[in-house]
């Protein structure tokens, strides 16, 4: 066949099913590459760069209701969102495969599968993948902070501490741009040209902790069918950065204190202690302190992570930025949408300055683009802000128990929990985890 049509990644446990797809599907598609685990799912987008992920949802690991795949699938948009995602599921996970597409899977084949219908698809998802973007971490290396004199006194504070080894505690609530700081510290470090690995611990249950933080054996369980590197090990010489680190259980927070403490990790199913380096940065929106003094984090952990802090301001309270950063985006979705846009209106600068912005720089973000897909003219308009759903003077989240918040997000979103995640600003893991704290 003269044309085909990319390069698939299949993540499957099954042997047979492996092999089988391999012989279907390599006379469509330029090269074909199988995994059994999907702990292996990093090193091979890193290696092999796919254009189109074919992902099991259910693994003989450790979970077996399909939210393995689930977070997989989440793990993979986020870090690599050009490629695309088809969901390869039994019957009795349909709804699972319906909520993943609202994460961003392009597609779900149920099995016993159709060939025509399969590759049908993946070719349709090959075509959609976007290039250049499938095998790079999104990057937001262009981020304008603003020129307020909180954001001047942040940037001084890292001028100094960049350059240490000491680790670092980033607070702020949701959408201030805490994983923007991580990188610019990173950025600024002796440690800039080694990994820099990022970890959503909101995502990452108790169950996955170890082997998705210190790796684990080939044989150590069913499903591990090659030795893997954990976060630490992936970041050894270079910066690991722990996102939502407020979020991780009481029993995590023991097993990661040992590990900084000790700079060694040993792998699930291994005898070994491997000594790591790596500078850990964390990031949370919680009062960590408050935290501490209720029984809910631990003491000696915090003061491990909290070597130096930095609190990033809510928007509201820095208003002088949000017009420099609105033009800032302006220009950015400008380009993306080929709109000749030069500049934003009184009116609309008025109707920006006077929100409160429960979702900070994100929800700000988001409107300017929503608006730029509405523009018509050269000038972006307070009727394109307001075609583009904004509703202006919301109230800031933290004005509400956070329990509160996401129970009335989720009755309005008669629990969608994708509309409800995006509600309130946060990411689908964080959400189930919340939930799950909550017992909603």
């Amino acid at each position: 066949m003269a044309n085909k049509f990319g390069r698939i990644l299949i993540v499957d446990d099954n042997l047979g099913v492996r092999r089988t797809l391999k012989v279907v599907l390599s006379p469509y598609f330029e090269e074909i590459h199988t995994i059994g685990s999907p702990t292996e799912i990093s090193s091979s987008i890193s290696q092999f760069k796919p254009d189109v992920v074919l992902l099991d949802m259910n693994f003989k690991a450790t979970i077996n209701s399909g939210n393995e795949g689930l977070f997989y699938l989440t793990e993979i948009k986020s870090k690599y969102p050009g490629i695309e995602i088809v969901l390869f599921t039994a019957y009795g996970d349909i709804p699972l495969a319906v909520e993943g597409m609202k994460r961003g899977a392009f597609d779900f084949i149920e099995k016993p599968w159709d060939n025509d219908n399969l590759v049908e698809t993946l070719k349709k998802a090959a075509a959609k993948s976007k290039g250049g973007q499938k095998s790079e971490p999104r990057s937001d290396d262009s981020f304008y902070w603003g020129n307020s004199q909180k954001i001047e006194d942040i940037r001084c504070v890292i001028d100094k501490i960049a350059p240490t080894d000491m680790s670092v505690l980033i607070m702020g609530e949701n959408g201030v741009g805490k994983d923007i700081i991580a990188k610019e510290i990173f950025s600024r470090s002796d440690r800039k040209d080694n990994p820099y690995v990022a970890v959503d611990m909101g995502a990452v249950t108790d169950t996955l902790f170890e082997s998705e933080l210190f790796g684990h054996v080939k044989g150590s369980f069913t499903g591990a069918v090659a030795d893997h590197k954990g976060k630490f090990e992936q970041a050894q010489g270079g910066t690991l950065f722990l996102d939502e680190i407020g979020n991780l259980s009481l029993a995590s927070q023991a097993k990661l204190l040992r590990a900084i403490q000790n700079r060694v990790i040993t792998k699930v199913g291994g005898d070994r202690e491997i000594p790591v380096d790596v500078r850990i940065i964390s990031a949370t929106n919680k009062d960590l302190k408050k935290e501490v003094a209720e029984g809910r984090f631990r003491e000696d952990l915090f003061y491990r992570l909290a070597g130096f802090q930095i609190e990033m301001p809510a928007l509201r309270e820095r208003k002088e930025d949000i017009i420099g950063l609105a033009n800032h985006f302006l220009k950015i979705y400008s380009k993306k949408y080929n709109k000749n846009i030069e500049g934003i209106e009184k009116k609309a600068e008025f109707f920006l300055n006077e929100n409160k912005w429960p979702g900070n720089i994100r929800e700000l973000k988001q409107e300017i683009e929503k608006a730029v897909i509405f523009a018509d003219g050269e000038i972006l308009k307070l009727e394109d802000l307001k075609a583009g759903s904004l509703k202006g003077s919301k109230e800031s989240s933290s004005a509400k128990d956070e329990k509160e918040l996401i129970t009335d997000a989720l009755l309005k979103t008669g629990r969608n929990i994708s509309k409800a995640a995006k509600l309130l600003n946060m990411s689908r893991p964080t959400l189930y985890s919340k939930m799950n704290k909550y017992n909603l």
